[in-house]
């Protein structure tokens, strides 16, 4: 079987989130995206696939309401997991400014690029 290494994982929406989380974090984390989906045979796999009942999980996921809904199915299925917001002011992962994505991922200890906590 496959396996996954990081023991942190962030779940996004998106390939556009994802590529944005990218550019900011200097730790070892796997970032899955749902594709803004929530379907229990992908999330079954995703729990096997990722073991993420033994993994720091987190949630971030755009604050609008298909994002909204997606933090609640997801809070539902994984309650160990913790949530990182973004603010109603960008709405999406993908448009929020580095500065402000660093800042929200360094309040849950993932090690961030210093460059964007200037």
């Amino acid at each position: 079987m496959f396996t996954h290494d990081s023991d942190k994982v962030i779940i996004v929406e998106g390939l556009t989130d994802k590529k944005q989380i990218k550019k900011v974090i200097n730790d070892d984390v796997e970032i899955i995206c749902t594709n803004g989906t929530f379907a229990v045979e992908r999330f079954d796999e995703l729990l096997e696939t990722y073991d993420l009942d033994n993994k720091d999980v987190y949630i971030l996921v755009d604050e609008d309401q298909s994002g909204m809904k997606l933090r609640k199915q997801l809070a539902r299925e994984l309650p160990h997991a913790e949530h990182i917001y973004v603010s109603s002011e960008y709405r999406e992962v993908a448009t929020t400014p580095e500065q402000i994505l660093a800042t929200a991922l360094i309040s849950k200890s993932i090690s961030v690029n210093p460059i964007f906590l200037v």
